[in-house]
Formats: C-alpha cells, structure tokens, sequence
C-alpha cells in the first residue's frame, strides 16, 4: 500500500515537521552512505533540513526532496574538498627535521595552519567553493564558471572576497 503525502507547505511549522519525520530515515541513510560515520551523517542531514528550513518559502513541495539530497550531497562534498586541502597543506609543508628547530617556530606554525584552516571553514560556502576549486584542485576562472553555472565576473568577485577574507593577495589567475 503506497503512503499518500499530502503537500504542505514546508514555511509550516507542522508541514516542516511532517516533511521532517517522512524523510529523515532515507536521508540519514544517504548521507550515512556518503561518509560512513554516523555522527557525521547526522550532521549532514541536520545541515540539509535546515537550509531547506531557511528556503522554505523558496522551494517548491514537489522538489524538496530532491533540493535536501543535494544538499546534503553539497554538503558532503565541502567536507571533503576541506580534508583534502588539509591534507595537500600537510603533504605541502616541508616535513624539516623538528628536534633541530625553535619550539617557538614549531608552535607559530602550527597556530597559523589552525588559523588559516579555520578562517577557509569560515568562508561562506560559495566563496569557499570557488576559492578550493581554484587553489587545490588547479582550475581556472573559466572552468569555475562553467561547472558551477555562473559568470565569470562572479568566480572573480567571490575568489576576491575569500582571499580578502584570508588575508591573502588578490591577484586575479583566469
């Protein structure tokens, strides 16, 4: 017997709920699939059911679902595009014979590594998108624009505001 979802409207606080409680379970087994850690995966999905929360009156009923697995699939892949630049940052950086250095170098760097990953967490997510896109993954504004479906006016503009936001230089590379 098919179970009949009457539309509601998701800006309802009991529309949301129904919403809520009709799809949590396939969309923490999504997000679960995706990652493989439950708290994770919970976090995800929280994630997801709220920015559908925050575009409620900008979401049509009939996309919903499909609007929460993607973003929580979005969502997702920002975690990963963040542990890879963690990652190429801790493959990057010069391994140097610690006993020999100044343990206050040694905390400096370390201290700055947290600083700069917290402040790419921080970025908005389209200008930490754009920003990753081109820095560790080597793409072109052109390329940005083209995969994310934007001008390329708009890759510049947000690849400036997140080097801005980072405290680096903000030369343009198209």
């Amino acid at each position: 017997m098919k179970k009949i979802v009457m539309k509601t409207n998701l800006c309802d606080k009991i529309g949301f709920e129904n919403f809520y409680k009709h799809h949590f379970k396939s969309a923490n087994n999504f997000a679960f699939y995706k990652c493989g850690n439950s708290d994770a995966a919970l976090d995800l999905v929280q994630d997801g059911f709220s920015k559908i929360w925050e575009n409620c009156s900008k979401i049509d009923f009939d996309k919903a679902k499909t609007y929460l697995f993607t973003s929580i699939n979005n969502l997702f892949l920002n975690t990963v595009k963040h542990q890879k630049v963690v990652f190429n940052y801790q493959k990057e950086t010069p391994n140097f014979d610690r006993d020999n250095q100044n343990p206050e170098y040694i905390l400096e760097e370390e201290e700055y590594k947290k600083q700069l990953l917290s402040k790419i967490a921080a970025l908005p997510a389209n200008q930490r998108e754009v920003f990753l896109l081109n820095r560790i993954e080597n793409k072109k504004y052109k390329e940005i624009a083209e995969l994310l479906d934007i001008s390329i006016k708009t890759v510049e503009k947000r690849m400036s505001l997140a080097l801005k936001a980072l405290g680096l230089k903000t030369k343009f590379t198209k």
